[in-house]
């Protein structure tokens, strides 16, 4: 099997080495998609949220709110240990307790596999890989032990407390110190090693005229989606039906399949809205017991977590330990750059926080190196969360710049824009498109950036000394591989678009909506867009800010399916008779020559005079090769107002602002909603939110939104977002991702603001007041 799997690397890298020197017109991307200039109307316009209405009246069901007939409710026992043994559990109380109709644990769950884990399988979904209830063994403190099912979900909660679980605790590793004790290795981020060289960074940085050499390091954190995680479940025969808050519908159909030993084909997903996702919304084992209870008692299920149980059962982010060093020559030029640190994990699951990757593509240096390494403890099974690596990793990154700007004299964005690369600094390939230089320049002037004193502590405004930071935001541009959809067209020129998509909040059916209709020149009433189920077509992740990109392709490859088939069908008494796919494009709500716009027929018109009611087809995305061949990414200027208290050490954050290049921009709506919500969570992450783990026993001691907090209202400042509109070549429609790059960047802007202003570097996350007393 190894060598198998040797050789499909080792042709992996070959196919990718081809893509990545071949002449541009034969890799996906290399010819321009023409809604990247196209004028129509509806690109860019700012439409509401079609989903509005119906949010608002409550007519749009969540995974818990389908109810079935003979729903029971599920509630779960947690372990109180890190690592050892259930040595018995006493269950008579809960059996005995009023509506309970079922306590499962290890002693009676039915035979399950493990599941497949994401990012190690490729459809993958599970948060861990470790066996559900197959044995008596707890790898972390708040791993499931025990399930109650009840007629009622208070019933469930009070029969739950009633379980009584003993164990034979064994030494756990629980800390930062023993788990690099117990060993440490480079980790590998989608089967690639998180690790770089470029030169002798090392070498370079003793010889450097000028250089900084810090650490920097960022806590645990949580997920806190305002939907909590959810599932309704139910089996008819071998057929499971899962109304599920998920981000991965294909995933999480696949992963299940394998769990219970059927096919795929044989689960059904469906989640039409999710309350939230940011990268936690995936399979975790709460999954797995509601299938399990469900099948057991032979009734559907309802599992909602409490927020407790969430932070007990569903992974976040991982902390970080990161170095950054730069050596700069006396003008400030990059010798050596040298980002590397260690991040924790577990042994069950393969997501090391990829803290580098704004490092791979930032800045020009002379030597570069990268790495990030990892050790294992046990614990909760770590997970992406908004930006993976770009979010905390770009706080390590851009302090340092600023820290090296100070030393030599330098304004922050002078300094940056001196070491801007003119191609990718680590692969070598072409920028597909890059304009940070343009984001700051605009986003300088219409945040007051000149108003910036060079020496921090020279603003005073009563008791509140004020600052101003900027940091720059990467991310990269990704479309997985396995996009499809299905296009039905009627003879009243309607189309019906159906995608295995999903909807958390960003807006997808709005933007989907959006960009078919100027794809086939019809008006937004002519277009339908269906989405969130797993027999939809497609294998869409709503992760990598890449959903809009992949079934932006699925749908311009259906558009090109569809043309064909309407060619065919248009006859010889057709304005189009004789023409080929690629030789036409839509318009006014029919075909038109590209060369001789008078050459046209409405789509009524040819299906008429075919007879036909409809028109279907179906395609699948091309290979996602652009990202190859070329360097692509989101980019943005982050520029943050924030003051510190003399008297009370308070941090507060009065203004941010983004300017970003994200190539065409599709709703400036739903796309500020984006931006903003990013830029909030880079708040949270700087002012407030940790993850409080207890070293001693390896327990969330903080698990709820009273103890571990977020941003407030008041603690959100005016948010001012702008940006290029500047089309990618190479992408979909022009466009690039925008979920994740608000986020990027707006720890750094904000540490450096709060620099800027009392003179205090903090490079541990968050800022709070008793680190600037």
């Amino acid at each position: 099997m190894k060598i198998v799997q040797n050789i499909q690397k080792a042709g992996q890298a070959i196919m990718q080495k081809a893509i990545v020197h071949a002449p541009d017109r034969y890799v996906t991307g290399g010819k321009p998609d023409p809604l990247a200039s196209s004028d129509d109307a509806l690109i860019g316009a700012p439409i509401a949220r079609l989903d509005g209405p119906a949010k608002v009246r409550g007519e749009a069901r969540y995974a818990a709110e389908f109810p079935l007939d003979g729903m029971v409710y599920a509630a779960l026992v947690y372990s109180t240990v890190a690592r050892g043994r259930i040595v018995s559990i006493d269950s008579e109380a809960a059996q005995a307790a009023p509506g309970v109709v079922l306590v499962l644990s290890h002693q009676n769950a039915p035979k399950m596999a493990p599941p497949p884990v994401l990012m190690r399988e490729p459809l993958g979904g599970s948060g861990d890989a470790l066996p559900v209830f197959q044995d008596d063994q707890v790898h972390w403190n708040g791993q499931p032990v025990a399930l109650v099912l009840a007629d009622t979900q208070e019933q469930a909660d009070y029969a739950a407390g009633l379980v009584r679980v003993r164990y034979e605790a064994i030494d756990a590793v629980t800390t930062m110190e023993a788990a690099r004790a117990a060993g440490i290795e480079v980790g590998s981020f989608m089967g690639q090693p998180l690790q770089d060289t470029v030169g002798d960074a090392e070498a370079a940085l003793a010889g450097a005229a000028h250089r900084v050499d810090a650490v920097y390091r960022t806590p645990r954190h949580n997920h806190n989606a305002i939907e909590l995680h959810a599932l309704t479940v139910a089996w008819a025969g071998d057929l499971l039906r899962i109304h599920d808050a998920t981000q991965a519908l294909a995933n999480t159909a696949f992963t299940l399949a394998k769990v219970f030993g059927i096919d795929q084909e044989q689960v059904h997903v469906t989640s039409p809205f999710v309350g939230g996702g940011f990268g936690g919304k995936l399979v975790w084992q709460h999954h797995i017991l509601a299938a399990a209870a469900a099948r057991v008692a032979g009734r559907p299920v309802r599992m909602m977590l409490s927020r407790e149980g969430v932070y007990r059962v569903a992974g976040g982010r991982a902390p970080t330990e990161q170095r950054v060093a730069i050596g700069a020559d006396r003008d400030g030029r990059f010798t050596s750059l040298i980002h590397s640190g260690v991040t924790v994990m577990t042994a069950h699951n393969a997501f090391p926080e990829p803290f580098i990757h704004n490092a791979q593509a930032s800045y020009a240096a002379g030597a570069i190196k990268l790495e990030v390494q990892k050790v294992n403890m046990d614990m909760l099974a770590n997970v992406a969360m908004r930006a993976p690596g770009e979010s905390v990793g770009s706080f390590a990154l851009e302090s340092a710049v600023d820290e090296l700007a100070e030393q030599l004299g330098i304004d922050p964005i002078v300094l940056r824009r001196r070491n801007e690369p003119v191609q990718d600094p680590t692969k070598g390939t072409p920028f597909s498109s890059r304009h940070l230089i343009e984001a700051y320049r605009a986003g300088a002037q219409a945040f007051g950036w000149q108003d910036r004193h060079v020496a921090p502590g020279r603003r005073l405004e009563g008791e509140w000394l004020v600052g101003l930071g900027c940091a720059s935001a990467v991310f990269p541009y990704y479309r997985m591989d396995g996009g499809a959809a299905r296009i039905v067209m009627g003879r009243d020129g309607h189309i019906a678009v159906t995608v295995a998509g999903h909807e958390m909040g960003m807006g997808t059916a709005t933007a989907q909506t959006q960009l078919c209709a100027a794809r086939f020149g019809l008006p937004l009433e002519k277009v339908s867009f269906a989405y969130g189920d797993s027999k939809m077509p497609g294998m869409v992740m709503a992760g990598g800010s890449q959903q809009t990109a992949a079934i932006a392709a699925a749908v311009k490859a259906a558009h090109e399916a569809m043309c064909a088939e309407l060619l065919k069908l248009a006859g010889r008494d057709s304005p189009l008779a004789g023409l080929r796919a690629e030789q036409v494009g839509s318009r006014d709500g029919g075909l038109y020559k590209l060369e001789d716009s008078g050459r046209w027929e409405s789509y009524a018109a040819i299906l008429a005079r075919a007879g036909r009611d409809h028109v279907e087809v179906t395609a699948e995305a091309p290979a996602a090769q652009e990202s190859l061949h070329w360097s692509m990414h989101s980019y943005g200027a982050i520029f943050c107002e924030a003051r510190v208290n003399v008297v009370t050490g308070e941090p507060r954050v009065t203004r941010l602002l983004g300017s970003f290049d994200c190539g065409r921009i599709l709703n400036p709506k739903t796309a500020a909603s984006q931006l903003r919500g990013g830029m909030v969570m880079g708040l949270g992450a700087a002012l407030m939110e940790e993850t409080h783990f207890d070293g001693r026993n390896g327990r969330i001691a903080n698990p709820s939104l009273s103890e571990y907090h977020v941003p407030a209202h008041l603690d959100v400042p005016q948010i001012d977002v702008m940006w290029l509109d500047i089309p990618d070549p190479h992408a979909p429609a022009g466009m690039r991702g925008i979920g994740e790059i608000g986020i990027t960047g707006t720890m750094a802007a904000i540490a450096n603001a709060i620099y800027n202003a009392c003179g205090k570097r903090v490079r541990e996350l968050p800022i709070t007041l008793d680190k600037l007393m």
